[in-house]
């Protein structure tokens, strides 16, 4: 019996409507991190985490329909990168506080 987690990530790519919404937010987190370094203030490292998580899982919704495959392991991998950051705060919350 297939899980639903399993399902959940190796689905066929959603298209161009979710990966522009991941790319927005990407953009964003982009030019919020772009904002801080240019003004002077120490720009979190948390940001960078948030925008490689949201880049990959735009790219794996970019995707044609029958890459399922390659999909779920960007999906994975964004997962990771974020999951990381959230390792990053209970070890070393000082490196993402600023």
């Amino acid at each position: 019996m297939p899980s639903i987690i399993s399902d959940a990530i190796f689905s066929e790519p959603s298209g161009r409507r979710h990966a522009a919404v991941m790319f927005g937010g990407a953009l964003a987190l982009a030019l919020l991190y772009a904002y801080s370094a240019l003004v002077g203030q120490s720009a979190s490292i948390a940001v960078l985490f948030l925008l490689a998580g949201a880049a990959l899982s735009g790219v794996a919704e970019l995707l044609p329909s029958d890459r399922r495959l390659a999909a779920g392991g960007l999906r994975l991998t964004g997962i990771l990168v974020l999951v990381c950051l959230l390792a990053l705060v209970v070890v070393a919350p000082e490196l993402v506080a600023g």
